[in-house]
């Protein structure tokens, strides 16, 4: 079975961002686990979430709607990597490749609920 939302290029970037924001969070120290960890976790899997919830949405503007709480997740996530930074659990480079990848996927996601 196939869904909507897994054709959508913006799922699919979410999808990769969230990987990617996995891989790092699992060398981040584990006193860090129940905290910054996990909220920056289901921040950036929500980004995902909400545009396969909001696909299915009867009109365009609910799935406007879900777009833009996919946004307000992707800020949150952009502000937890800004925490990692400061307390230097990511180097400024790893910290300066995400945000060219956050900043990517939140012009996706403003064009594609522009669009609709």
């Amino acid at each position: 079975m196939s869904f909507r939302f897994e054709k959508l290029e913006i799922w699919q970037q979410a999808r990769k961002f969230a990987v990617e924001v996995y891989k790092i969070t699992s060398k981040y120290p584990n006193y860090e686990k129940f905290s910054l960890v996990n909220q920056l976790r289901r921040a950036v899997i929500s980004i995902a979430l909400n545009i396969a919830e909001g696909s299915d949405r009867g009109t365009d503007k609910d799935f406007a709607l879900f777009l833009n709480r996919s946004h307000t997740s992707l800020c949150e996530v952009v502000s937890c990597l800004d925490l990692s930074l400061k307390d230097k659990y990511i180097a400024q480079e790893m910290h300066s490749e995400y945000l060219r990848g956050a900043e990517s996927l939140a012009n996706q996601i403003t064009a594609f609920r522009k669009k609709l």
